[in-house]
């Protein structure tokens, strides 16, 4: 075994397999083979060793040089205390059989990171407390999806703010198209849940009349067939509703499962104050993530960049065949998108070595419950979730990362110097939303690090 190179990350070894090594593991397999093959004309066990080498030992010697160039290049690994980033590269340099096989082996390996001191890393949580008035916000809006509701009588034309029951069929220069009818559909007057100006429209409607609903289809519409095509609804009303106001009591509040309206309005307090230190905890995480890239520049694995790039840039091409275009010129952005994968990869490999060598783990009761989140995610189809999850282990293990990374996150946090400071929800909202502009500027997806 020889180095033939140690460049940065890169190690390149030859490696000599001698041909009586090889010959001689045939030979064994051989021996294993003629206690129990069977050919025809002999009996089971007493078929010749000759006629088995003819028949199978092509087969066995790619098994046994499979092996040799497995074990050898482990050992070589072994023996040099290296931390493969990826799958070794073989190449087969000399293969003939009965002479001696020479490959040679390129590894990249892992950096050395060495111990992280965090205690000098400064961050700021933003804390935002639940004003009485989101929850009354909440309340209401609560109160409004449970509004009763009853035909119009006397009968009227439609207004803003009634239900209306139709049918309807959409065409493009004269021709249907697929997803563009509905019958008996229910749709509430200026809930904007329609194509621009569709509801507008519809106000004034009459039950029993047709009406032809004119409407283009906004440039960036997710059908790219329809995007800013001018469509024609030819709309049926057949009934007309308006909606009684509920009450927020306690029997509205029984209504969605609370004892009383206290409880459903502390429930809803919860609930927002869960939100708001999620949007926190995803801002504190980006700078944190952030100093840690500025402050650590130790060199990573081009194969494992080049492998996170490969995954940036297919979902680049995904959404250019969807009709989305490119902002930019294309060589700078694989330039730009380069440098986001080798961050990724970097910190990947920092979180990593920080979770390991400080044993931070995944228990078995965190995986399951991310198991169930998943599968709570998917109403009604709960348990083929959880027994696809079941027979799938790679799957299962691809949630454990996600977990893994939390928790060096957050044992990272207690290490560093973390303030708080008392914002509003409306300074919360603003200061996340600058923050997701200001990443989509420097061209980072939004799934980073």
């Amino acid at each position: 075994m020889t180095e033939l190179s140690a460049e940065g990350l890169k190690r390149q070894f030859k490696i000599v397999v001698p041909a009586g090594d090889l010959s001689a593991k045939v030979d064994e397999r051989l021996a294993e083979l003629a206690q129990t093959a069977t050919l025809p004309g002999f009996r089971p066990g007493k078929v010749p060793v000759g006629l088995l080498k003819k028949q199978y030992g092509q087969a066995l010697y790619g098994e046994a040089l499979e092996q040799a160039v497995n074990s050898s290049t482990a050992k070589a690994i072994e023996d040099r205390g290296l931390k493969p980033a990826l799958q070794p590269r073989v190449d087969l340099k000399q293969l003939e059989e009965g002479k001696d096989v020479e490959f040679e082996v390129a590894i990249e390996v892992l950096p050395e990171i060495g111990k992280v001191d965090f205690s000098g890393v400064e961050l700021e949580r933003l804390k935002a407390s639940v004003p009485d008035k989101d929850v009354d916000e909440a309340i209401e809006r609560i109160a409004k999806a449970n509004r009763d509701q009853k035909p119009v009588d006397p009968a009227r034309p439609a207004q803003k703010g009634d239900s209306i029951k139709l049918d309807f069929v959409g065409s493009v220069d004269g021709k249907e198209f697929p997803g563009g009818a509905a019958t008996d559909y229910s749709l509430e007057l200026g809930s904007g849940s329609f194509i621009p100006g569709f509801e507008d429209q519809l106000t004034g409607a009459e039950v029993g009349k047709v009406i032809d609903v004119k409407v283009t289809f906004p440039a960036d519409y997710g059908a790219a067939e329809l995007a800013g095509k001018d469509a024609i609804f030819k709309c049926t009303i057949k009934e007309l509703h308006e909606f009684v106001d509920k009450p927020a009591d306690d029997e509205l509040a029984k209504k969605n499962n609370f004892e009383n309206l206290e409880a459903m309005r502390k429930a809803v307090s919860d609930r927002i104050g869960q939100d708001y230190s999620q949007i926190s905890r995803s801002m504190i995480k980006r700078n944190l993530l952030d100093k840690l890239a500025d402050l650590h520049k130790f060199p990573v694995p081009e194969g494992l960049i080049e492998g996170e790039f490969n995954a940036i840039w297919a979902r680049i091409e995904e959404a250019k065949k969807n009709g989305q275009k490119l902002e930019g010129d294309e060589e700078n952005m694989r330039k730009e998108y380069r440098e986001i994968a080798e961050r990724r990869v970097r910190l990947g490999l920092l979180l990593a070595d920080v979770g390991r060598s400080n044993s931070i783990d995944v228990t078995p009761e965190e995986l399951n419950q991310a198991v169930m989140r998943e599968a709570m995610r998917y109403p009604g189809q709960e348990r083929q979730v959880l027994e696809f999850y079941g027979k799938n282990a790679e799957l299962k293990d691809q949630l454990r990362a996600p977990i893994f990374e939390e928790k060096t996150v957050d044992f990272i946090l207690e290490l560093a110097k973390v303030s708080e400071k008392s914002v509003t929800p409306e300074e919360l909202l603003k200061a996340a939303r600058e923050a997701e502009e200001d990443q989509h500027a420097d061209g980072a997806p939004s799934t980073a690090p």
